[in-house]
């Protein structure tokens, strides 16, 4: 049965193809991963924007939390590799166990938000540019609501958020849980209920404990290994949706060129799961050989198989991929 599936997944892929556009195909929402990562230091009110206006319809803040109980956008809550705070605060690097590793740094639970704000914003990444290093500020989760909220009158289109907790286990375990914070300033902008444009996205099993807590469409990531069919009802139970990192959805060599796709977007739409694929980013270094270089063969390859969404650091590149036909899958290997 599971063989039957699977090729009937991928007769659908090669039927999307074919179809080279048509009206049949429905264009992915576009998720500005920490903003426009590509183009701006990650989590900055000034990526997020970028991103909505180079077409974006989501920006996806990633949250945790202060001393003084304030949500903060950071991709970890070790701060030290994306901001200045090595300089502002040299007395303030610990070591600490997260998640079971112990990590060095500067974390976001040891600085209270008004020393989060004298902090500035820097590029993690040696070979992203560092132009724009030390111009922002780290945004509060209510700013980025907010911005959000004005981005969509500016831009005429509405403009959503995907806030992922960070750490939620840890952060419980030193009194400073996420999930109801979270809420709670959803509910003060008026986008804690079921149409609102929002995705709230975890790693770990804390979506569970929210469902009974709100009407947002919840989406559960996944990073190392495909699910099975039970695990895929188990996550309907109380999910609207799958993250999965998209070598799930299209696997690699180990020389990075690709294999036919999976079944997993046919499987988790037979149960009504959304399936939101993360990271395609346009540099070489991930940028699988098999696209030859071209970053838009990707997002129009994932368009073809049927996500319904695609993080991205280069919301631009996306944009411009999306919006044309499909010119056929990159060249896939089995071996």
């Amino acid at each position: 049965m599971r063989s039957i599936v699977r090729l009937a997944a991928l007769l659908c892929a090669v039927a999307a193809v074919t179809m080279s556009g048509s009206a049949a195909m429905t264009s992915p929402l576009i998720i500005g991963h920490r903003g426009a990562a590509g183009h701006r230091p990650e989590h900055t009110l000034a990526g997020y924007r970028l991103a909505a206006e180079m077409g974006a319809d989501y920006i996806e803040p990633d949250l945790v939390s202060t001393k003084d109980g304030v949500l903060v956008a950071r991709h970890e809550n070790e701060i030290g590799s994306t901001t200045d705070a090595a300089a502002k605060f040299p007395d303030r690097k610990r070591t600490k166990t997260v998640d079971g590793m112990a990590v060095a740094g500067w974390f976001s639970e040891d600085f209270t938000l008004s020393e989060i704000k004298t902090l500035r914003a820097r590029e993690r990444l040696n070979f992203r540019s560092h132009a724009w290093d030390g111009h922002y500020e780290v945004p509060t989760f209510d700013e980025v609501i907010e911005l959000a909220q004005q981005l969509g009158k500016d831009l005429g289109r509405p403009i959503g958020v995907y806030p992922e907790t960070k750490h939620p286990t840890y952060f419980r375990t030193i009194g400073l849980p996420l999930e109801d914070r979270m809420l709670a300033t959803l509910d003060r902008h008026g986008w804690n209920t079921a149409s609102a444009p929002v995705f709230i996205q975890s790693f770990e099993t804390n979506l569970r404990e929210i469902r009974p807590k709100t009407q947002i469409k919840l989406i559960q990531l996944i990073e190392r290994r495909i699910p099975n069919d039970a695990e895929l009802r188990a996550i309907k139970s109380y999910a609207d949706g799958i993250g999965p990192n998209s070598r799930l959805v299209v696997p690699a060599n180990p020389d990075g060129t690709l294999m036919a796709p999976t079944d997993l977007i046919a499987r988790a739409h037979a149960l009504g799961l959304l399936v939101h694929v993360w990271t395609l980013r346009s540099e070489p270094m991930f940028l699988s050989s098999s696209y030859h270089g071209d970053p838009g063969a990707e997002y129009r390859q994932f368009r073809d198989l049927g996500v319904d969404g695609i993080f991205t650091d280069f919301a631009d590149a996306a944009a411009r991929a999306l919006n044309s036909p499909s010119s056929g899958p990159a060249q896939n290997s089995d071996r």
